[in-house]
């Protein structure tokens, strides 16, 4: 195979709320921290083990907007993306590396209230479903 693939896939909690920067031109730019989780049972103690891994995600322009207004932290999403590498220089003058996840696509699992479970977004903000009056419930 002569071609290469730089493909991310993810379904976690927010760690944090989505802080959302704004630039001059109109641009945004999203960021927050998603926590995934991989448990095992140790087989010598019998214990359960929980390891979590955190991971930094960007988002930009519209879907950033709508990931600050629709997300909260403890949110359950599915991302799509791709691994991008920062490099910077620390206030000690030492290189710093950074490993981002660049969202291309995104579905919210779950939102404020519960509300839009599955709901897929990466254009346009999520519709909220309005249930039926008590009354005209068959049961």
């Amino acid at each position: 195979m002569s071609g290469t693939l730089n493909k991310v896939m993810l379904i976690g909690h927010l760690g944090d709320s989505v802080k959302t920067h704004y630039f001059d031109g109109g641009g945004c730019i999203g960021r927050f921290p998603l926590a995934t989780n991989e448990t095992y049972t140790n087989k010598s103690t019998g214990e359960k083990v929980t390891n979590t891994e955190w991971h930094n995600i960007v988002v930009r322009n519209k879907a950033a907007e709508i990931c600050e207004k629709y997300l909260n932290k403890g949110d359950k999403i599915y991302i799509e993306g791709r691994l991008k590498t920062r490099k910077w220089q620390g206030d000690d003058g030492k290189d710093r590396y950074s490993t981002e996840i660049n969202v291309d696509e995104f579905t919210f699992l779950s939102t404020k209230g519960g509300a839009n479970e599955g709901q897929s977004t990466s254009s346009k903000p999520p519709v909220v479903e309005e249930s039926p009056p008590e009354d005209d419930l068959p049961f």
